[in-house]
């Protein structure tokens, strides 16, 4: 039988996991509530906080229909404790364990392994909101301001999910680990975010739509390999974490889809076709075509990052362990043990990018990786057939998974985009046309001008095809509160 669906407003924090009778988890969480809105208010300019923003509010898991919108302001959004249903009989999908009945409760031998799971995926999800913490004061319409905040709000109810985790089966630990969570900050000197990824900064809106597209998208591979968890809690609160995830690579697919359309419906117009001649494209005001190619670069080459060395024990112990396993992992035809597997790395050996077969076990990064690049191939396809419609000869490319690299076989080698291995004196030459430059960096920032009248939409964006909930296109996703 499963759980409730439903979620109880009965205590001060929504849920489904009956709350109210758990005394001392909401306790607990009851004590953890104040610091994190000190935190949340703290964080995003207060004329903004004062808004009324038309967002999306979980209430129920079930698919068919589990969310309602309405008028609030952020800091009054019920952020909840929400877990999809108990599957009767689920099992262990992989590693020694699999077939054995799920864990409802921490396996006493993969405490410390399962908990530092759960705090890095925590440690993410503030540390989004904080990158995009000024975004509003540059919005480029109330409906992109909209779905910033709905993006913010549900990173924060992910942090939620995450810290219930800590409270409820970690102990006096698993409460300072929570704290620890608000205690830290992206870009921080002293306590910065436990990943690279998170402590950049987002400066500007196609940076945060290249962050949607391309980071989120890593946080919907690590859920779902995380979702196939034997310890059944993980899983249960994973498997509803991707629904609203899913939201937030739309936001940044169509996002960044509709700075394409905006720039070359503004070629069009002038006469122009060739996409390099950037500084003509650049006078339309619009964002020239090879600078978002810079963008993306940066942006999926740091995603490729979170995923860690392409050999890795510590991924082969988890996945032996069976408390998280790779992507779509009841869809693989094999064994789900991989003691004798084998599979594909890339590797640098001998001043070269080689392919070599090792343990399927300990290549379990680097599959999970091959399975991002594939599902994020399809985004930068339908960005093309933008571009191609128009008639302009350019085409944005995914750079060679050597390139730009910080972590694992290929950190900090000179390796272009192509991945042709160069001197480092080239390479050094080279690096203002693959990635972003401060001057690039300066003509976004110019454009980012606040466009607050509803329906109305800022040069360098298209407006989106559909608006959210069906609304009409004036409709006015924000009710700013200027004072």
């Amino acid at each position: 039988m499963a759980d409730v669906i439903n979620v109880s407003y009965d205590t001060q924090i929504p849920n489904n996991v009956n709350l109210s009778s758990d005394r001392k988890v909401l306790k607990a969480l009851e004590k953890w509530h104040p610091g994190y809105l000190d935190w949340w208010n703290r964080l995003i300019p207060r004329n903004l906080q004062q808004s009324m923003v038309y967002l999306r509010t979980a209430v129920s898991v079930d698919p068919k229909g589990w969310a309602k919108f309405d008028y609030l302001k952020m800091p009054d959004y019920r952020w909840g404790i929400l877990l999809a249903p108990r599957l009767e009989g689920r099992t262990i999908p992989c590693g020694e364990h699999k077939g054995q009945p799920a864990w409802q409760e921490v396996p006493g031998e993969y405490r410390n392994l399962l908990k530092r799971l759960i705090v890095i995926q925590g440690d993410t999800e503030p540390g989004s909101v904080e990158q995009q913490r000024f975004l509003g004061l540059t919005a480029p319409s109330l409906y992109d301001m909209r779905n910033l905040f709905q993006v913010n709000v549900e990173e924060g109810r992910h942090l939620w999910a995450m810290v219930y985790l800590l409270q409820k089966y970690f102990g006096k630990d698993g409460r300072e680990e929570a704290d620890d969570l608000l205690r830290r900050s992206s870009g921080s000197d002293e306590a910065p975010r436990m990943l690279g990824a998170f402590n950049q900064e987002t400066p500007d809106w196609l940076s945060f739509f290249m962050f949607t597209y391309f980071t989120d998208r890593d946080g919907k591979m690590q859920l779902e390999s995380l979702a196939q968890s034997g310890f059944d809690p993980l899983s249960r609160t994973c498997r509803f974490m991707l629904t609203e995830e899913a939201h937030h690579m739309f936001v940044g697919e169509t996002g960044v889809g509709r700075i394409i359309q905006a720039t070359v419906d503004a070629m069009t117009r002038a006469g122009l076709t060739d996409a390099s001649d950037i500084n003509k494209v650049r006078d339309l005001s619009v964002i020239d075509l090879p600078t978002i190619q810079k963008k993306l670069s940066l942006h999926y080459t740091l995603s490729l990052d979170l995923f860690g060395q392409e050999i890795s024990t510590n991924a082969a112990n988890a996945f032996n362990a069976g408390i998280k396993g790779r992507y779509m992992e009841s869809r693989i035809e094999d064994d789900h043990l991989l003691k004798d597997s084998t599979y594909k790395v890339l590797d640098f050996e001998n001043n070269q990018t080689v392919e070599r077969e090792v343990s399927a076990l300990k290549a379990i990064n680097m599959r999970l990786r091959d399975d991002y690049v594939k599902d994020a191939e399809g985004g930068i396809g339908r960005w093309n057939k933008i571009i191609n419609k128009a008639g302009i000869d350019f085409e944005l490319k995914l750079p060679h998974q050597a390139f730009n690299r910080k972590i694992g076989a290929f950190a900090h080698k000179p390796i272009d985009p192509e991945g042709q291995l160069l001197s480092s004196e080239a390479y050094s030459a080279g690096l203002s046309d693959w990635l972003p430059t401060t001057s690039d960096g300066d003509f976004i920032e110019s454009l980012m001008q606040p466009c607050y009248e509803p329906g109305q939409y800022a040069r360098w964006i298209a407006p989106p095809r559909v608006g959210i909930d069906n609304k009409p296109g004036d409709f006015e996703y924000v009710k700013l509160h200027m004072a």
